[in-house]
């Protein structure tokens, strides 16, 4: 059975290439009634600097998953609920859709299948550093967004599709249209998240909303507020 993304309405991003506020303790992330979090960023996604992250989060209950580049490095804490595996659907550089996975397949032969999802990423920010590194044509209209996710879905047969639209929030209708071309798969956005109102708008087009920025710019108190929005959205 897969995990319960299905069931997340709010998700919280800890880039652990960046840092928090002075005032602010990673392990108040927990507390925020975010319903998961992702240890995952463009770069910098070393054993040295998530495993300090997964330590603060051992005591408590709250589902954490990795999102590494492409190869997790961490097989044995306790606290890891998965792995989450980019599939960069419009990357310019082939090696973000497949490439790199066949490299780590090939590398190892330790991969826990079981614990191990991938997600569908749709690229929408053309300066965001994923957009650059993966190469990704962002130039995509709301009928392409929605024939991506729909690709994502019944070719790929992928349970999560992913909006990112890093640094920038989206076009609603374009999330929307997205949301509505799928059947079953959960729909994430993540992106220009800054606020209570941000969050509200994005959690009545999309199944979950991924806030990350946010945590390392302007604190735990920005991250409530945020999952205040998504709760209210769900409850009209």
């Amino acid at each position: 059975m897969p995990p319960g993304w299905a069931t997340w309405n709010h998700i919280t991003k800890i880039d652990p290439d960046k840092s928090l506020r002075k005032q602010d303790a990673y392990s108040a992330i927990a507390e925020t009634g975010t319903d998961a979090i992702i240890i995952g960023g463009t770069t910098g996604i070393t054993e040295e600097r998530v495993r300090p992250l997964l330590d603060v989060f051992a005591s408590t209950e709250i589902p954490v998953y990795i999102e590494p580049t492409y190869r997790p490095t961490i097989q044995d804490h306790a606290t890891v609920d998965g792995y989450l595996i980019p599939l960069v659907l419009n990357a310019g550089d082939t090696t973000w859709i497949t490439g790199a996975h066949m490299e780590w397949v090939r590398s190892t032969d330790t991969i826990d299948w079981t614990h191990t999802f991938p997600e569908a990423y749709i690229v929408l920010n053309p300066v965001s550093a994923v957009a650059t590194y993966t190469q990704a044509t962002c130039d995509l209209t709301a009928v392409d967004v929605a024939a991506y996710a729909e690709v994502a879905e019944q070719l790929l047969g992928q349970d999560i599709v992913y909006l990112e639209s890093s640094g920038t929030l989206s076009d609603p209708a374009i999330v929307a249209a997205a949301r509505d071309a799928l059947s079953t798969a959960t729909l994430f956005y993540g992106g220009g998240i800054h606020d209570y109102d941000s969050a509200y708008e994005m959690a009545t087009v999309a199944d979950t909303v991924v806030v990350g920025d946010l945590l390392h710019e302007k604190g735990i108190d920005a991250v409530r507020e945020t999952v205040n929005g998504v709760d209210d959205a769900r409850n009209e």
